[in-house]
């Protein structure tokens, strides 16, 4: 039956066509009888109509505002936004310039390349970011990826910003915002988790003042038990003595004074300071040891503690990212220290890395967008865009490997942050410091840097999912602890995708294995039958499991069997060739088979290879079925 819907009250199907699939000669005995599907439109009369529908759609201004929200934000914007903007921008240019700095040396590369990724994505976000609540810039985990991936190369750092910018805008083109689905929570709970603690085990060697090697936590960890001997006592004790500083500087930003409501103003200063100290713990704590690395430089003790050293002043050159490395030779020794590479070999490098960072960049910003959306609806497919955008801008300004952030973003949220105009903010406070600061840098101890990162990444561990999880179901600790080994003992590309492949073997077995309920009813009239429902659709990998269990029941009871699939909303091919081999098995053995509420879809499926299975949508025709001797 086909309807023409011309005024349905929520304007759902106003002016469409849709047909109607309803099975004839029965009672519909509950409203999955009925399919509503929407009939194609016509094709183009040719590629000219094509392309104009396509350009017209693009300039539609729905699309232009989803995907510029600039547009939106931008004409609704008050005087008001200007002052929680403002301070938004600065705590955040507060937190990522000592963070970024860190950041830099997880990766292995020199400082400025920390910076370089925190001026001109931010810019960019400006313009096509879905979210107030987004800082971009680098974080520890896109870090660490790019030391493990990179190797420490900034070419080979660049060129994996620029390729991983590139195949997340593709994936938001063709709306692969999806296959972050199959990371589960327990995934990426244990990913999480083994990271927090490569981090840690990385900055022991500036905590320590040792030497390290290696990239797995196994490696690290081997490499300072064989080194600790060498242990820099000065640096130990500034890095712990700084740590305890950031976590007590951490817990007064949440201290409060007086009541919740109705403080004083002396109060509510107070309070503010507290915060204001707490968020800005990182950048204070920088200029402290900056000064104190400085006073023992010109007293003449500038041995004592380990310095970052030099730091270039200045914007980077804007150019295109390496596309090939020439070999590097000691001119001395005539020794090879870099081989060449060409695009290729870069690319082979780079590896499973081009598609674990895009998917890891997109979980950690979409963790930002939902923490903090307040109900509304997020856009995954704008994110992945903006932040493949943002990245290939960083590219060629040879920025790391940048994302959202979940503590930027919460600094960014605390604050009172109203638009996305706080990321111009933060952008001029980096390219400040790129232009005059970076002298001061030099002073810096590497120990307050590894201080920095400890203090952060102890509380990226996920512990407190563990109780939970086992009280929840306890089958999901497998997965979550498989990635979390997995990662701490292989590189981290290779670690995450153990635990997705983990995950997905959970997914196929119970795919293969479905639940069926089995009942003996009967019939008003006192007729007995077998009723088996199973609880999800039919595909090929679950179909011999099925019917094995259905053939063995019908063979054990004699009894009619009766299917409901009322659970039933696809089938395949397999499917279909299992359940006519079932229904000329029950057939043979003279035994009555009866499918109940089976979905018209799935029947078309089903009678392509057997028209006589018997198909039933009222529960009174399927009793008078059940009570009719010639059945």
């Amino acid at each position: 039956m086909t309807a023409k819907d011309t005024g349905h009250v929520n304007g759902a199907f106003n002016g469409a066509d849709v047909s109607v699939d309803i099975p004839t000669n029965t009672l519909y005995h509950t409203s999955r009888d009925c399919i509503v599907q929407q009939e194609e439109e016509p094709v183009m009369s040719g590629w000219k109509d094509c392309c104009r529908s396509t350009w017209a759609n693009i300039f539609r201004r729905k699309t232009l505002e989803k995907r510029f929200p600039i547009l939106v934000w931008l004409p609704q914007y008050k005087k008001d936004y200007i002052f929680g903007d403002i301070v938004a921008g600065i705590s955040v240019a507060l937190t990522v310039i000592p963070q970024a700095l860190a950041y830099a040396g997880i990766a292995g590369l020199d400082l400025q390349y920390g910076l370089y990724a925190c001026f001109l994505g931010c810019f960019i976000y400006i313009f096509i970011g879905s979210s107030k609540d987004v800082p971009i810039g680098p974080t520890a985990i896109s870090a660490l990826l790019s030391f493990q991936i990179a190797g420490g190369s900034w070419q080979m750092a660049t060129l994996l910003t620029f390729l991983t910018g590139l195949i997340e805008i593709l994936m938001g083109i063709f709306r692969l915002g999806f296959l972050i689905d199959f990371v589960s929570g327990p995934v990426g709970a244990g990913f999480t988790s083994a990271v927090s603690l490569i981090i840690f085990s990385s900055q022991m060697k500036d905590l320590l003042g040792i030497r390290t090697s290696g990239n797995t936590f196994l490696q690290v960890w081997i490499s300072i038990i064989n080194d600790i001997q060498n242990i820099s006592w000065p640096d130990f004790g500034l890095g712990i003595t700084c740590i305890v500083l950031l976590l007590s500087l951490r817990a007064l930003a949440s201290c409060s004074v007086g009541p919740k409501q109705g403080k004083s103003t002396c109060q509510q200063l107070l309070t503010g300071i507290f915060w204001t100290v707490g968020t800005a713990r990182n950048a204070l704590l920088v200029c402290a040891t900056a000064a104190l690395g400085y006073w023992l430089s010109i007293s003449g003790n500038e041995q004592l503690v380990r310095t970052v050293g030099f730091v270039p002043k200045g914007l980077p050159q804007f150019q295109s990212p390496p596309f090939h490395m020439d070999a590097v030779v000691n001119e001395t020794t005539g020794e090879v220290l870099q081989e060449a590479q060409t695009f290729w070999d870069m690319v082979g490098t780079l590896g499973s890395g081009l598609i674990v960072v895009p998917m890891i960049a997109l979980l950690e910003t979409m963790a930002v967008v939902q923490a903090f959306a307040d109900g509304k609806p997020t856009d995954a497919t704008q994110e992945l865009i903006a932040s493949g955008i943002c990245n290939v801008a960083n590219s060629f300004v040879q920025g790391l490997r940048s994302n959202g952030g979940v503590a930027r973003g919460a600094i960014l949220n605390a604050s009172g942050v109203r638009t996305q105009l706080s990321n111009l903010y933060t952008s001029v406070i980096v390219i400040i410091a790129l232009l005059y600061l970076t002298p001061c840098f030099y002073y810096i101890p590497k120990a307050a840097l590894a201080a920095i990162i400890i203090a952060a990444v102890l509380f990226m561990v996920q512990y407190r999912v563990i109780k939970p999880m086992w009280h929840s179901k306890k089958t999901d600790l497998i997965p979550g602890l498989g990635a979390f080994f997995a990662c701490l003992v292989m590189p981290l590309q290779l670690g995450i995708l153990v635990g997705i492949g983990i995950n997905v073997i959970f997914i196929l077995y119970q795919a293969a294995r479905p639940k069926l309920r089995i009942e003996t009813l009967s019939t008003p009239n006192g007729q007995r039958y077998l009723m088996l429902t199973p609880d999800r659709c039919l595909i090929f990998p679950s179909m011999e499991f099925v019917r094995k269990v259905i053939n063995k029941q019908g063979v054990k009871s004699t009894l009619p069997v009766v299917i409901d699939c009322t659970h039933i909303y696809g089938a395949d091919f397999t499917a279909a060739k299992v359940i006519s081999t079932m229904v000329m098995d029950f057939a043979q053995r003279q035994q009555p088979l009866f499918f109940y509420n089976l979905q018209p879809r799935v029947a078309q499926v089903f009678e392509g290879l057997n028209k006589d299975l018997v198909a039933i949508y009222d529960i009174s025709q399927l009793h008078a079925k059940l009570g009719d001797k010639t059945t």
